[in-house]
């Protein structure tokens, strides 16, 4: 495993071609890449075609964080590969859950990983190889924006084979995400909540932690 920050652009043979399909014009040139390289979609055959993206609003009811939890710990105990940017406390708290199990993590800041500090909770998951961190953005981009958000969400959705999204509070910028991919055709999974009815009137499937996630 290595550390250093290593940059695949289009050229690249391991470059994730399938972007362009969903991304059109916005298809990234470079993505840069900490970690694992080999966790890389459509690279690594162990992903099954069953990467999940995980993504929720920052506001959310208390129900929704019971679940989304439930959820996490379901996905670290069967192993089921996941991809986001964990920035809402929500996704923070999945992924401090998946952190600990054995399955593939990636993760998507909002912003360059160059000079970008390490959280020492990602350290050892980064010398197991089993987490992989990507940015679409070079290294002017300091800070994460609302813009370069929307940006990585669109890449996380992108590369993930079924998308989860826990909660999209109303009129949010994630409810409007939710829309952009299922035009896509992806599948869109949520929790089982009366609070997710503006999700499942956009066609967006239930998704309960008791259930067998590895759902098509």
């Amino acid at each position: 495993m290595t550390q250093s920050i290593q940059r695949i652009t289009q050229k690249d043979t391991n470059y994730p071609t399938e972007l362009e399909q969903y991304l059109k014009t916005e298809t990234p040139e470079t993505i840069w890449a900490r970690g694992n390289i080999d966790l890389l979609p459509w690279q690594n055959t162990t992903l099954n075609g069953d990467l999940w993206a995980l993504f929720c609003s920052s506001k959310c009811p208390g129900e929704i964080i019971l679940k989304a939890h439930d959820l996490a710990q379901k996905f670290k105990e069967i192993g089921i590969p996941t991809i986001g940017g964990y920035h809402s406390p929500v996704e923070q708290e999945c992924l401090r859950v998946l952190l600990r199990g054995a399955q593939p993590i990636l993760l998507c800041p909002a912003r360059s990983i160059e000079n970008m500090r390490l959280k020492s909770t990602w350290k050892d998951a980064l010398s197991e190889e089993r987490l992989l961190i990507l940015s679409i953005f070079g290294s002017r981009y300091e800070r994460s924006t609302a813009a370069l958000a929307h940006q990585r969400n669109a890449f996380v959705a992108a590369l993930a084979d079924k998308i989860c999204i826990a909660h999209a509070a109303e009129e949010s910028k994630i409810l409007e995400f939710a829309q952009q991919v299922l035009a896509w055709g992806k599948p869109v999974f949520t929790l089982d909540t009366p609070a997710n009815q503006s999700l499942f009137e956009l066609g967006a499937r239930r998704l309960e932690p008791s259930l067998n996630v590895r759902q098509r």
